[in-house]
């Protein structure tokens, strides 16, 4: 087996990783060391699977790109006008600032990650270029597989054998994991980092070019489509060059086994605030990735093990509370190259020394605003009836007589478990009470197969053409597969047919091909027989189905070859 050996090896190509690479090769810089790393990159081009909405506080932006407003930095734009909006049927109402102050972004920066990725590699490859003791070699297309370890340490990994000539092995003094879980829910599995699951939400999102301009504007929105008491809600950004981001993020862990999400959006989409600013535009992109939501409660016990250290999404550090992502995995991503550094002069990558990640980042500001909103997403589970319950009425009067009206109805409706749920609510929030500790079970353990939706409501007067099928809106999201490009796995064909059987007789989906975002999953019959059937060239990447599966029976492996998904400039 042929192999390539570096200092550094950091897994996936988003913020998290560029970050530390950057700050890697920064520390090589001050100190004239030298210093060998390579990133790997499963999309055909840095950036082509990356997707996130980010609205982000420019300060790891500041503090690793001093110079970010003149350096050529990609930005879409400064937010100027910040919006919490609870949308009903028909009509549409901004909360006022005091009531979701942790939701105005107001001077944050509007980012396209995916073009923000692109720029960080391409500015790394020319801040080590023509130093001859460091060496950057950033490979595309290039999926790693499967972790490799020696005697119980981290010393590598396999990857797909197209990428670096005859090499299908890249091994490492220190490994750094900054993806969604590909490879790294392996590493937290195997050494036992995790005793909560992560939460898990599902992005999907559209980008539109628009007739008129809504640069620098930005809304987050609850209540439709949203109001069955799932965790979510809707988001608009407005880009330049009268560009528009449109999505909604849906917490996986529901009852319901055919959340559909696309066809959430969808549904957004016909809501008259929205028609009124797609009218008369065009879909350019469409994609889909998964948000980890589960913040303080669901970090690892350690961020390193022996040979390797977790960052970004891959520690799962996105905080819920004001959907702050983007700035702290790019601080982690610093962070973890000044301790990485440390440890390369040390010759030490034990656990114990690259331990001292935890440390800084809890520590520091991530630590401190993630103490905070501890229980931010625990709100919402603990208080469902506020969602399920209350609002509802409060967006029917919202439609009808006002807010006011509806309002007043919730309350009349229930006074005391109203004002209770609200007042928990609202102080679970803040963070400044000590709830105790939270336990919670795996996304896929939520789903009921005899679940029962409520019939389903939907605005009316919307123009058809901007609304899409699942079918039609993936042909947006540019996927595209080599021949022979199985990545998704399905271990047991047997199982797959009695969860049909279970859910179909509950009259409802599989989970994995109700959650899914690119209808990759689907039942067929075959004498008779029903059982599963994959679309793999539909698939985005997302690793949805993987999640929801009652029986982890799936795994999405990341695709080979630069095949999938292009994000570009979403």
């Amino acid at each position: 087996m042929a192999k390539i050996s570096y200092d550094v090896l950091l897994v996936g190509g988003g913020v998290a990783s560029l970050s530390a690479a950057h700050a890697l090769v920064d520390a090589a810089i001050r100190e004239n060391a030298p210093l060998r790393l390579a990133v790997l990159e499963k999309g055909k081009d840095f950036g082509a699977h990356v997707l996130s909405g980010a609205v982000s506080n420019p300060r790891s932006i500041k503090k690793l790109f001093p110079d970010y407003e003149t350096n050529g930095f990609p930005l879409e734009g400064k937010c100027a006008e910040s919006h919490v909006t609870l949308l009903g049927l028909k009509n549409a109402w901004d909360l006022p600032s005091f009531a979701s102050p942790e939701l105005n972004k107001v001077g944050y920066l509007i980012l396209s990650l995916g073009d923000v990725c692109k720029w960080m590699a391409s500015s790394l490859t020319q801040k080590a270029k023509d130093r001859a003791s460091i060496v950057v070699d950033l490979f595309t297309g290039f999926g790693a597989q499967e972790i490799i370890y020696e005697e119980g340490r981290v010393v590598g990994v396999r990857v797909d054998s197209t990428g670096v000539a005859e090499n299908d092995v890249c091994h490492a003094k220190v490994t750094v994991f900054g993806d969604k879980g590909f490879l790294s829910k392996d590493l937290v599995k195997k050494f036992n980092l995790a005793p909560n699951p992560q939460a898990w939400a599902v992005g999907v999102k559209e980008i539109w070019e628009t007739e008129r301009d809504y640069s620098g504007r930005v809304w987050h929105t609850m209540g439709f489509p949203l109001l069955g008491g799932n965790t979510g809600g809707g988001f608009i950004y407005g880009l330049k060059d009268k560009k528009l981001a449109l999505g909604m993020a849906v917490g996986l862990d529901s009852e319901n086994p055919a959340l559909r999400p696309p066809q959430m959006l969808q549904d957004f989409k016909k809501h008259p605030l929205v028609q009124e600013m797609i009218r008369g535009g065009r879909i350019a992109r469409y994609g889909a990735a998964l948000i980890p939501e589960g913040g303080y409660y669901s970090l690892p016990t350690q961020f390193a093990v022996d040979g390797a250290v977790l960052i970004g999404d891959a520690a799962g550090v996105m905080d819920l509370k004001g959907f702050s992502g983007a700035d702290k995995a790019m601080e982690t991503g610093m962070l973890a190259g000044e301790v990485v550094f440390d440890a390369i002069r040390k010759g030490d990558f034990s656990t114990k020394t690259l331990g001292q990640l935890r440390h800084a980042v809890m520590g520091g500001w991530i630590g401190r605003e993630l103490t905070s909103s501890r229980y931010y997403l625990q709100a919402f589970k603990a208080n469902k009836e506020l969602f399920s319950k209350h609002l509802p009425r409060v967006v029917k009067g919202l439609d009808g007589s006002g807010v006011a009206a509806g309002a007043a109805a919730a309350f009349l409706g229930d006074p005391f478990g109203l004002v209770g749920s609200a007042v928990k609510t609202k102080i679970m929030m803040a963070g400044t009470v000590d709830f105790g500790a939270v336990k919670r079970k795996e996304d896929r353990l939520h789903s009921k197969p005899d679940y029962k939706a409520n019939p389903k409501e939907e605005p009316a007067g919307y123009a058809k053409n901007t609304v899409y099928s699942t079918a039609d809106v993936v042909f947006y999201a540019s996927t595209h597969y080599h021949h022979g490009n199985n990545h998704i796995t399905e271990f047991d064909a047997a199982v797959c047919k009695r969860c049909i059987a279970l859910y179909g007789g509950g009259g409802n989906d599989v989970p994995c091909a109700g959650d899914c975002t690119a209808e990759v999953h689907e039942t067929r019959t075959k004498d008779g027989v029903k059982y599963h059937f994959m679309n793999l060239e539909n698939c985005v990447q997302c690793r949805t189905c993987e999640l929801v599966c009652p029986y982890e029976n799936l795994r999405v492996n990341p695709a080979e070859h630069g095949s999938g998904p292009d994000f570009s400039s979403m």
